[in-house]
């Protein structure tokens, strides 16, 4: 299982310019979209290990394949359903 991450490229003034949609989450997080309404979340990359989250990445991965609509990571569940798994997650 992988998924791509948008590319950095640097401006002429030496700044990070995201290559495409993604707004600019703090170094160690990462922006992902949820729900009907893709909510956007910020979560720390270390919930990527976890279990429970691979499950909604292999989800994401099987309705969306690479293509994820939003330029960022797109999960296929309601936003409450992810909000209780992140905070199971961060309460471990």
């Amino acid at each position: 299982m992988g998924f791509r991450l948008p590319s950095i490229r640097r401006t002429s003034s030496g700044r990070n310019q995201s290559s495409s949609k993604v707004l600019d989450a703090p170094k160690g997080y990462l922006a992902v979209y949820v729900g009907q309404n893709m909510k956007r979340f910020v979560i720390p990359v270390s919930h990527l290990n976890q279990p429970l989250f691979q499950d909604l990445l292999n989800q994401a991965e099987e309705e969306f394949g690479y293509d994820h609509p939003m330029g960022g990571l797109t999960i296929p569940c309601s936003e409450d359903l992810f909000q209780h798994i992140t905070s199971r997650l961060s309460a471990q």
